[in-house]
Order: C-alpha cells, then sequence, then structure tokens
C-alpha cells in the first residue's frame, strides 16, 4: 500500500517542493523515515506516533518506510509530521487518496494531535501555488501568512481530527482569506517623528538625502547629541512599503519565525538594532540549523549599528560584501544558502572613547594617538561603502528650548517618495536597482557623468583629500540624490559640492 502527499520546505529563503511517499509492507513492524531527513524529521516519528494514536486511530501494524524526495536535499523541521500522518492513514485507508492530488499539507503535530505554527508558511505557499498545488492545509496560527498568496485556498485546522474530517468531508474547514494589499493600507500612522528632534538641521537633511537615495549613514558626535534619536526616526521617512518589498521582507521574518501567533505580512519598514556584542553569525546569518541575521531581517529596511566602535571588527567586515551586492551568501558543510540583505545602514559612533573630542569644549583629555585608534577601529574600506558622514555636534540650550520643532517626518517623506519615484523611473531598465544608492559602474556612467565644472571641482577635492575611487563614486551617486531632492535633471556644482561635505570623517583620518 502507497501514498504520497504533497509539501515543501525552504533552504534559507527558497523553496522547494517535497513529496512524502509512505509504503506499508509485510514484515515485522517498524517506522523508518529516508531521504536526508535530521534532527526534528526523526524524532517526527514519535509525534506521528502518539498523535494519532490520541486522536483514535491505530497506527499500522505494518513495516512502514516514508521517503521525503527528493531524497539528496538535507531536510529538517517539523513541519513534517501532518504530511506524514495524513501519508499513513492515506496507505491504510483512512483517508480519501483522491483529496491529496492537489492539496499539500504542512505542520508539527503535538502529542495529543494538536497542530502548532510552524516556521517559513508564506514562501512555502508561494512555491505551491507555482506547482499547480490548489489548496494548503496548515495549523491555523499560520492560515493568516499562507492566505496572503492568491491563487490558493488556505485551510488552517486546530488539530489531526479536523484535518481528516475535513479530507472525508464530514466537517469541512472555512477557507481563510486575506487581502494583502488592504493589509499595507492599514499602516499604523505615528510613531516617532523629526519634530521630536530640537536643533540638529544639518542632520535631518542628511537623513532626508539618506532616505532619498538609499544612502549609507555614519553620524559622528558626542554623547546626547540626538544622534539616536535621528537613526531611529529614519524608517518614518522612507517610502511606504510596496506590496512587492512586503512580500520579501514577509518571507524572510516567516523563515526566521517571527511570524508565530497569526503574523501575517510586515507592513513598516523593518528597524533592527542589534547590540554590539553581536556575533559575526548573529549579523549575518548562520547556525545550525541555518537562520537569517539582522542584516537580512533589516531588508527593505533599516539597520542600526549603535556606538560603532564598539563592535568587533570581524563582526564589521562581514558587512562589506552584503552592503554591494544585497544579498548574503552562507555556505555549510551540509548547503549553500542565499538570503536577502538589501538594507540601508546608518551607525553612529563617537569621536573618541571620552566622546567629546572636538566638540569646541575643553572636556576631552583623550591623547591624539588614543582618538586615532578608537576612530581606526572601523576600517577603511567599511567606511568607504559608507556614502554619508556627518558630524552631529552637541545641540545648544536655546535650540533645545526653542518653539520651533521644523518639518514634520510625514512632510519629509512626501518629498522623499517624490525623488524616490523619479529614481523608479530612472532605473526601470535596471533589473535590482532602485534607488540611487544602488548605481552599478554602468549606471553611473550614463546618469551620473559630471559635468566639465563639476567634474573639475570634484578633482580638485579628490586631490586635495586623497579619497579614494569609491569614495568618488560614492559622491557621485549622493550628488545625483541631492539634484533629485531639488528636482534638478543634471548635478550641479552646489549638488556636488554638499555631496563632498558629507565625507568628513575621511578628512579626520588623513
Amino acid at each position: 500500500m502507497l501514498a504520497h502527499v504533497h509539501t515543501a520546505s525552504v533552504l534559507g529563503v527558497e523553496p522547494f517542493p517535497v513529496r512524502v511517499d509512505v509504503h506499508l509492507s509485510s514484515g515485522l513492524p517498524s517506522f523508518t523515515v529516508v531521504g536526508l531527513a535530521h534532527g526534528a524529521v526523526r524524532e517526527g516519528r514519535e509525534r506521528v506516533t502518539a498523535a494519532l494514536k490520541n486522536t483514535g486511530f491505530d497506527l499500522p501494524q505494518r513495516r512502514i518506510t516514508v521517503n521525503l524526495a527528493p531524497a539528496d536535499v538535507p531536510k529538517d523541521g517539523a513541519a513534517f509530521d501532518l504530511p506524514i500522518a495524513i501519508g499513513l492513514l492515506a496507505a491504510a485507508g483512512r483517508a480519501p487518496a483522491s483529496a491529496l492530488a492537489s492539496t499539500a499539507f504542512l505542520g508539527e503535530l503535538g502529542l495529543d494531535g494538536s497542530l502548532r505554527p510552524v516556521t517559513g508558511v508564506l514562501p512555502i505557499a508561494a512555491r505551491c501555488r507555482e506547482a499547480g498545488i490548489e489548496s494548503l492545509v496548515l495549523p491555523l496560527e499560520n492560515a493568516r501568512e499562507a492566505a496572503v498568496v492568491d491563487g490558493l485556498s488556505v485551510f488552517g485546522a486546530p488539530d489531526l481530527r479536523a484535518v481528516v474530517d475535513h479530507l472525508v468531508g464530514a466537517r469541512p474547514i472555512a477557507s481563510t482569506r486575506v487581502d494583502a494589499q488592504a493589509l499595507l493600507c492599514l499602516r499604523t500612522e505615528g510613531g516617532p517623528d523629526l519634530t521630536d528632534v530640537k536643533g540638529q538641521a544639518a542632520a535631518k537633511r542628511a537623513l532626508e538625502i539618506a532616505a532619498a537615495g538609499s544612502h549609507n549613514l555614519l553620524l559622528l558626535g558626542p554623547p546626547g547629541a540626538g544622534k539616536t534619536m535621528l537613526a531611529r526616526r529614519l524608517p518614518g521617512i522612507l517610502p511606504p512599503l510596496t506590496l512587492a518589498e512586503a512580500l520579501e521582507a514577509t518571507r524572510v521574518h516567516s523563515v526566521a519565525g517571527h511570524l508565530r501567533g497569526g503574523g501575517t505580512l510586515v507592513t513598516e519598514r523593518p528597524f533592527r538594532s542589534p547590540h554590539h556584542t553581536v556575533s559575526d553569525a548573529g549579523l549575518i546569518g548562520g547556525g545550525v540549523p541555518l537562520r537569517p541575521g539582522e542584516i537580512s531581517l533589516a531588508h527593505h529596511g533599516v539597520l542600526f549599528l549603535d556606538e560603532l566602535a564598539e563592535y568587533r571588527r570581524n563582526v564589521l567586515e562581514v558587512l562589506r560584501q552584503p552592503m554591494e551586492e544585497g544579498v548574503v551568501r552562507l555556505s555549510r558543510a551540509r548547503a549553500s544558502v542565499l538570503y536577502p540583505a538589501r538594507f540601508l545602514l546608518v551607525t553612529a559612533m563617537n569621536p573618541c572613547p571620552c566622546g567629546y573630542y572636538g566638540d569646541g569644549s575643553d572636556r576631552c583629555l583623550c591623547d591624539p594617538g588614543v582618538v586615532l585608534r578608537y576612530q581606526g577601529r572601523v576600517s577603511g574600506p567599511l567606511l568607504d561603502r559608507i556614502d554619508i558622514h556627518l558630524h552631529v555636534p552637541a545641540v545648544p540650550f536655546e535650540s533645545l528650548e526653542g518653539e520651533e520643532d521644523g518639518v514634520s517626518s510625514a512632510e519629509v517623506r512626501r518629498r522623499v517618495t517624490a525623488a524616490r519615484a523619479v529614481q523608479l523611473t530612472r532605473f526601470a531598465d535596471s533589473p535590482g536597482v532602485y534607488a540611487n544608492g544602488h548605481m552599478r559602474p554602468a549606471d553611473l556612467r550614463k546618469w551620473c557623468r559630471p559635468s566639465p565644472p563639476v567634474a573639475g571641482m570634484l578633482q580638485r577635492a579628490l586631490e586635495l583629500t586623497g579619497l579614494s575611487a569609491r569614495a568618488y563614486h560614492r559622491i557621485l551617486k549622493v550628488a545625483r540624490t541631492i539634484a533629485d531632492l531639488d528636482g534638478s535633471a543634471d548635478v550641479r556644482q552646489h549638488h556636488a559640492a554638499e555631496a563632498l561635505h558629507y565625507r568628513s570623517l575621511d578628512r579626520m583620518r588623513r
């Protein structure tokens, strides 16, 4: 007796189909799972056995062989429990085989037969739809997440008995429906606003430019100047997530297990702020089993590294490749996976160990060599990849007590969104490029070729400062964004001059 059940799993954030083949044969009773099953899958034999008994079904007293195909791809996780149990029931004639042809199953079983939520549901649901599967049966808590996928009937069940009753037609389960576009329209308003930050007009301007062009940003200044406040207000001025971006971000958070408990869709730009003690695996991903790190959880959002100089150097250096490519590649003995990592990096640091170097007062007692060593904790290649460097001075008392609040986040977001719209049109024929900060060399040659006066000014500036070619390209990208905010088709001298101003840390280190 043989039964086939459809399911799927994920490798990184990429789903792949799995067919669960269950064969009952003569011989001494046994229960074997093959097909590169690891960890939780092997343990699933005990969960499935107990769940069947406690639901009122007897485990067939036969030789049971379960194959997870394809057999050459490693598989882990408890999500195979439900498809294995359904396969056993179908092979024993307790569930109609005809109902399994166009239905996929997914879920962890409790010993009492209850269904528990699993991770990676959104990408798996999308893969099922692409494979021609018509319906997906899974734990009730995962139903709304899967229902975000159009063209797939989703049935959330509380336990194994409810699944069997649904298959035999005794007690059909109502399908779950979710309008993803409507969810995006229900974004929560409010949150931290730029009007909360007193003074710091130059820093707010830099924040607007960073948001408009997706430029990485470094804020350098004394303690209490407002660097962290500014960084936490950046998501509020970024353009709203599109549906495609929301689905991409949700896939990562789904695989990471952040949508358990009825989560549906990531509707706001992610903001991730790992502590400076984070490991390189915690930052870029890793572990057993592989899980996305902070940079992937910040996909289409903001990654904020406060006290940048306090991070271990090896942790910071792993950022370099993802910052350039927008993805992170992890190679392990069992598998090689790819996680998305298109984030806007915002960093903050003090200029010296005490924090007051260069603030115009006599509070800093740090030796010049100590200051250089402290700033040297952040490597030159990493700084080259940060487009905007800005000194954030302490706020004077008059600004703290002033009545003027400045522009709101909503007003800045409107300007940023308008500039991004120009860039989306500009890069319509450049796959993977959505903003000026993502431009590749070919895009720079096409869209950022400076006029002779601008080129002459930049040449003189580079000869004086000794900036690298990468820093020069970053300056061009920032200048292009400033021109977009200004509504200018061409990059003019004052745009390039402002972009040059945002390489302050390069000048301090030379």
